[in-house]
């Protein structure tokens, strides 16, 4: 075999291990976007079962994360891949441990929901959850979108939305606190949502960091700590 061929074979060989790569994230971010909605059912339909069994399939993405994790170790050692090809694995190992964060506190809200089940729902079966786990659920399903396709046009629109689930979760805890001031029975029960609210909140950031990591793939730009219109300005200069 003459040396182009062997570099040609190499190169293919390298590519098509990338991309089942990529497919195990895309699995992994289904995994957790499952979780999501699951806890998030529980807590609506108040289903302690539903809840339960949300906290006990956490270890099969926990699992899955430790597997990507080591084939990418195992990329770099063996292909020692520069450029775009190290940027792209870096991200990945970065995004692993944000959806494995996601499903913790996706776990989290389904411990929580088993708990609320048992105790009395109010009127608005948690209304304000419910939209909030809305939007968190949009922005991880389009931040997945946008790692599948390198869109960092549609991972800039999940950075602005975060701005949207930060003032939920806010309007969420001033109406908590008066809850609480009005009927101190409900203390516990009203903790529990803050605490549903503010895991949902994390999951938003999380599928944030996955954006940002999206940028870096594309552009090779670190957006991370970085004001959004200053961000808009310099992957908008990069496209120009």
């Amino acid at each position: 075999m003459e040396h182009q061929d062997i570099t040609h074979h190499w190169s293919r060989r390298f590519n098509a291990e990338l991309e089942a790569v990529r497919n195990n994230v895309m699995s992994m971010g289904g995994m957790v976007e499952d979780q999501l909605r699951r806890a998030v059912e529980a807590l609506e339909r108040g289903d302690s079962a539903l809840g339960e069994e949300v906290v006990r399939d956490d270890h099969k993405v926990n699992r899955l994360e430790v597997s990507i994790d080591e084939e990418c170790s195992r990329i770099i050692a063996r292909r020692q891949p520069t450029a775009s090809d190290l940027r792209l694995i870096m991200a990945i190992i970065k995004t692993i441990t944000d959806l494995e964060r996601i499903g913790d506190e996706a776990e989290k809200i389904g411990y929580l929901a088993a708990r609320l089940a048992l105790q009395e729902r109010p009127v608005d079966r948690y209304r304000g959850l419910r939209h909030i786990g809305d939007l968190v659920g949009g922005m991880l399903h389009q931040s997945l979108d946008a790692f599948a396709r390198l869109d960092p046009e549609l991972a800039m629109q999940v950075l602005r939305d975060d701005k949207a689930v930060d003032q939920e979760y806010d309007a969420l805890t001033r109406q908590a606190i008066t809850l609480m001031m009005e009927d101190p029975r409900s203390i516990r029960r009203v903790l529990d949502m803050l605490w549903v609210g503010r895991a949902l909140e994390r999951i938003g950031d999380h599928a944030k960091n996955i954006c940002e990591y999206v940028v870096y793939m594309v552009h090779g730009k670190d957006i991370r700590h970085v004001a959004i219109e200053d961000a808009e300005r310099e992957v908008g200069g990069e496209n120009g």
